[in-house]
């Protein structure tokens, strides 16, 4: 009979910023569990549910009982299952056995590769006891938790303490187990508001239980009325919520029924850096912050607290008297990094230490400012300015306002550097330095912040490798992968010109002569080549690119990142706008490169008086105007050009293939014609081996 399925875990109070990533992850075991078995149809809904002491996950339309099922377990084939005189041999006596039967009950199957001892067991359906006891198993063993935890004397581990179980049927309590505890219909209200145990008589009641019991279980919809509430107050106050989306999942994660509140602080705050503000609110507080409709921050913030209290006023005194002592904090901060210049603080960089093996920070700082300098050069950035923003970009490090907000590094920078009269474009390299910080992050915007840029993950990348410490699986602590992705996005979406290895060689330099503990070596720049090649692979993956056109274009390895985009963009657009003759050149190269290295030839030169056959000459003409007329394309580097004119080879090498006996027995004339594939080849090298693509799709 098809019922409503209801499985509940009931635990002390989950980490907000991963409770949506849990439940999402439990629903979607549980589902593909129960969704294997066979126990949906097509009319199932499933719904997840989570709040700070809950997962759980509603499905409608559950069978109680898999369909039986057959099944067919194929044995020895017959010719090998009887000797000569009939009898079962040894193969089909261990196959019977296996079955729990004898030979004689063996069934046969004739196939077009012969006839085969088959065996076939009807299998009855398990019940949704069993299947959904497999379901909640695998869901709590997959749960993406880094790190279990133990309670009492117990055994079990989960991310936090689990006290009740829920698993119903529409009104049947299924006999499940977990975590040392067994299912029943009862669960649990608001940790204030209700604290009696709820029962739940029917799965199908759930949610309504519990919304009576001051639970919005619903992430989704807990979250929408968060938003609500939250915009319906700034709009009150005249201003906009700025509804962080993981802020916003945070406090989700926080609360089971949402009320949100408009408190106020002293403008005089305002004097302070809008960033340090809005981290006091933002990291320490978990509050919105609001602003006019020019982006100006307004001295008003949102929280959103977990009771419907009786005296709101001081529930609100109490928050607006916690923010006030951080926003004063800030605000000392500010005052006390502002009492002296930022170049003041470089005493104290050459006691922080960068990494073991490679120095402090004022190590680090003197490579920045060698490999800036160089690369603000190669970019037409103004060196000077690029090497004085190195000498500060650090310094900020050991400020008070960073050592109490780390994500204010760089931002802080730029503040405490206007305010001694810097450059704003040294400032603005400061802060700039560190963009991108995450994958689609705003890039660095002049010509000084990308050199420094680009000079910080180099060094990063080069000090790290050097130090025999390369990312390995997962593990990846000084986030090389992030580093390295940086590089390739500045270099392709800046456009930047040059070559990897001159950078790597660049960076390689600074170290000559450090006080460091590494030597960095042509064998790191080998291995650092292959680690940016792997980024550049994903981050191809990641805009939808084909592999085998990415492979395509590595396999003429493209010296300049750039220019390895120009490529890959043009042999996409070819295959887009030229499919048929992109799709039968492909081929064509790839019989061409196979016939090359089986006959081991590399010669590209032909001579026109060997020639034969009609195919061969025209091919050879069509080849050499193309020749002439593309190389201005590829010298400028206008690929997609390139490939349009070559187009024309379609027809020439489809007649050359059909009417020429490449191999022909006279060795002049065979080494000849190998000839004048390699030229063709070599002439489509000159973008990229499209014998890598997949033709057959």
């Amino acid at each position: 009979m098809n019922q409503s399925l209801l499985i509940e875990l009931g635990t002390e109070e989950l980490p907000p910023k991963a409770l949506k990533q849990l439940s999402d992850a439990f629903s979607a075991t549980l589902s593909e569990s129960l969704q294997a078995a066979g126990l949906l149809s097509d009319n199932t809904h499933v719904k997840s549910y989570a709040s700070p002491r809950r997962l759980a996950i509603w499905m409608s339309e559950i069978t109680d009982t898999q369909e039986d099922f057959s099944q067919i377990r194929k044995g020895p084939a017959v010719a090998a299952a009887f000797d000569d005189n009939g009898e079962p041999t040894r193969a089909a006596q261990g196959f019977a056995k296996s079955c729990g039967v004898e030979v004689a009950d063996l069934g046969r199957e004739k196939t077009d590769r012969g006839e085969w001892l088959v065996f076939e067991q009807n299998i009855a359906g398990k019940s949704i006891t069993e299947c959904a006891q497999e379901a909640l198993n695998a869901a709590i063993t997959q749960l993406p938790i880094p790190k279990r935890m133990r309670w009492g004397d117990k055994s079990a581990e989960f991310v936090r303490p689990v006290h009740w179980l829920i698993a119903l049927h529409g009104e049947t309590i299924l006999e499940l187990s977990a975590l040392g505890l067994k299912a029943n219909n009862t669960s649990r209200g608001h940790r204030f508001h209700h604290r009696d145990i709820i029962v739940i008589n029917h799965a199908d009641d759930y949610a309504g239980e519990l919304r009576r019991c001051y639970v919005l279980a619903d992430f989704s919809f807990r979250q929408e009325r968060i938003k609500q509430q939250c915009e319906a107050l700034a709009s009150e106050a005249g201003g906009i919520v700025v509804l962080d989306p993981a802020l916003l999942d945070e406090v989700t994660g926080l609360v089971e029924w949402p009320v949100s509140l408009l408190g106020k602080f002293d403008p005089a705050f305002l004097d302070v850096p809008r960033e340090a503000l809005i981290a006091s609110m933002k990291d320490h507080q978990k509050y919105f912050h609001l602003t006019d409709k020019h982006g100006e921050l307004l001295p008003a913030f949102i929280t959103v607290s977990n009771i419907e209290s009786s005296t709101p006023e001081k529930v609100l005194t109490g928050n607006e008297r916690v923010l006030h002592a951080r926003l004063s904090d800030g605000q000392f901060f500010w005052e006390q990094d502002k009492s002296h210049p930022l170049e003041d603080n470089a005493e104290r960089l050459e006691q922080l230490l960068f990494h073991i093996k490679l120095g402090s920070m004022a190590d680090k700082t003197r490579r920045l400012q060698n490999i800036g300098g160089q690369l603000a050069k190669l970019i037409g950035a103004d060196v000077v300015a690029t090497q004085r923003a190195a000498s500060l970009c650090k310094l900020d490090l050991v400020s008070h306002m960073v050592g109490e907000f780390a994500s204010l590094q760089g931002t802080m920078g730029r503040y405490y550097a206007l305010h001694d009269g810097e450059d704003k474009l040294v400032a603005d390299a400061i802060e700039q330095h560190y963009w991108p910080k995450f994958a689609g992050d705003k890039l660095p915007e002049s010509g000084e912040s990308l050199a420094l840029a680009l000079a910080d993950r180099l060094d990063a990348l080069v000090g790290i490798f050097a130090s025999g410490e390369k990312p390995t699986g997962v593990k990846d602590p000084y986030a090389l992968r992030r580093a390295a992705l940086g590089v390739l996005r500045i270099l392709i979406e800046k456009q930047l010109d040059i070559p990897l290895q001159t950078l790597l060689e660049i960076t390689v330099g600074a170290y000559q002569g450090d006080s460091v503990k590494v030597s960095p070596d042509a064998e790191t720049n080998t291995q650092l080549s292959q680690f940016i090649l792997d980024r550049l692979r994903a981050y191809y993956a990641s805009q939808g690119f084909d592999i085998n056109t990415f492979n395509a274009v590595a396999a003429v390895e493209p010296a300049r990142v750039y220019d390895f985009d120009r490529r890959i963009h043009a042999v996409s657009e070819f295959f887009q706008t030229e499919q048929s003759a992109a799709t039968a050149l492909a081929a064509a190269n790839k019989r061409i490169a196979n016939i090359l290295k089986k006959e081991g030839v590399t010669a590209n030169q032909y001579q026109v008086n060997l020639f034969t056959e009609a195919a061969e000459h025209e091919l050879a003409r069509v080849l050499e105007s193309l020749q002439k007329s593309t190389r201005k394309s590829f010298v400028r580097q206008q690929y997609a050009q390139g490939l349009a004119e070559l187009a024309q080879l379609q027809t020439p090498v489809d007649s050359f293939f059909d009417d020429v006996r490449v191999m022909d027995d006279d060795e002049n004339v065979r080494n000849n014609r190998l000839g004048l594939l390699g030229a063709l080849r070599e002439l489509f090298l000159q973008v990229a081996d499209i014998s890598h693509l997949n033709v057959e799709g």
